[in-house]
Formats: C-alpha cells, structure tokens, sequence
C-alpha cells in the first residue's frame, strides 16, 4: 500500500484529466487548499512530535530550515509544480528533463517518512492528486506527444514509493531516517504554507476556501 498509493494516486489522476480534459482549474484550487491544511495540520500533530522526541532538537531545527531552503532551491526549476503552479516555458517537442528532476527531488524525500507513519500517507496522497491534476493539464497541453508525458507522469509517481523503499532497505538511509524526516518536515512547511498563503487571492475572503482549510486540520486532527 505504501508504495501502490502514492504511484496511483499520480497516474489516477494523469487519467482523469485526458480522458475528462476540464476546462476549470477552480475545484483543483479549493482541493490544494484542502491538502496544503491537510499536510501543514499533520506535519505538527504526527512528524514534528516524533522527531523532536527521538532526535537532538537544534539537530531537528537545522535539518528543518535545510528542508526549507532545499524546497525554495528546487523551486527556481520546477517554477512552483510542488504547489500547483506551473510556470514553466516548454519548447516543442523537448522534454521537459529539468521539471523532472526538481519534482522528483522533492517526491524522493517525501516519500522517507510515511515508512514511520499511515497518517501522513494519506497526507501525502491528499497533496499529490491535486499537483498531478495541475501538471497533467499543463503536460497534456503543451506540445509534447502523449507517450512523453505518460514517461514524465510514470517517473514522477514512482519517485516517492522510491524514496519509502529507501527507506526501509538501504542502511545509510535508514540511519540517518530522522534526519532526512526533519529534512522532509522543511519541505511540507514551506509546500504546505505557499498554498494556504496563495489560496487567498489578492487577499480577498473566500468562504469556500476557508472552510476547506479548516476541515483539512480537523480531519488531520481526529485522524
């Protein structure tokens, strides 16, 4: 399960948007606000307590801000795809390799904490079905023929049951397990607050939305 949901949750949604082709974006929003409440909600109740429980707390902290740091780094590449925002220039027929890559980072080490915890798959699951419903509508709309974007969409969804493999088989992962989990924490802060905060539109209130956030923490809450 560890490793089938996160890889189907991707292509379910790949499928969903080419044989659907929506033309609004607007329910996908309401849905990345409800993971991006999600994720941030179960990041302090399931895998903050955890690790500063079983690890050095300023160690916790640096591995925290390097997540961050990480995440804003790989963001100059993927131009915002983590949090549903694709600002990416695709040339014709060129595949998008540095996309890719900058996704993949990100899905590899999400993917090592869910290894300790049920809860924060779901989690994971919740924040990967809206980024794959954006990025498959941007892939199916670009010019690159449907077999390429099937290759990125495969290869992106198989990075984070990649990253929990790792995590239970290799022993230099699994050693520095906290650390990395830390690391991942840096990164669902930052992912997770980018949505809540562009959620609101010019600042505007919408009721929708706010509803949506807080029935993310209260679910994430009683989980």
């Amino acid at each position: 399960m560890v490793y089938f949901l996160p890889f189907m949750a991707v292509i379910g949604s790949f499928v969903f948007i080419y044989l659907t082709k929506p033309k609004s974006q607007k329910n996908v929003k309401l849905l990345l606000a409800f993971s991006g409440a999600f994720l941030l909600a179960l990041t302090f109740f399931e895998l903050l307590p955890e690790v500063y429980n079983e690890s050095n707390p300023k160690q916790v902290a640096v591995f925290i801000l390097a997540g961050i740091l990480l995440q804003v780094f790989l963001e100059f590449f993927s131009k915002g795809a983590e949090h549903g925002h694709v600002h990416f220039n695709l040339k014709q027929s060129t595949f998008p390799i540095v996309l890719l890559l900058s996704l993949s980072i990100h899905a590899l080490i999400e993917g090592i904490p869910i290894t300790n915890d049920t809860n924060i798959l779901y989690g994971i699951l919740v924040h990967k079905v809206p980024v794959a419903l954006i990025l498959s509508i941007f892939l199916i709309n670009s010019k690159l023929s449907i077999k390429l974007v099937l290759l990125f969409m495969v290869i992106f969804g198989l990075m984070t049951p990649l990253g929990s493999f790792l995590a239970t088989h290799s022993t230099i992962i699994s050693e520095y397990s906290q650390q990395l989990s830390a690391l991942a924490i840096g990164i669902f802060l930052h992912i997770s607050t980018i949505v809540l905060f562009e959620s609101a539109q010019g600042h505007a209130f919408n009721l929708r939305k706010l509803a949506v956030i807080i029935f993310g923490i209260a679910i994430a809450y009683f989980l």
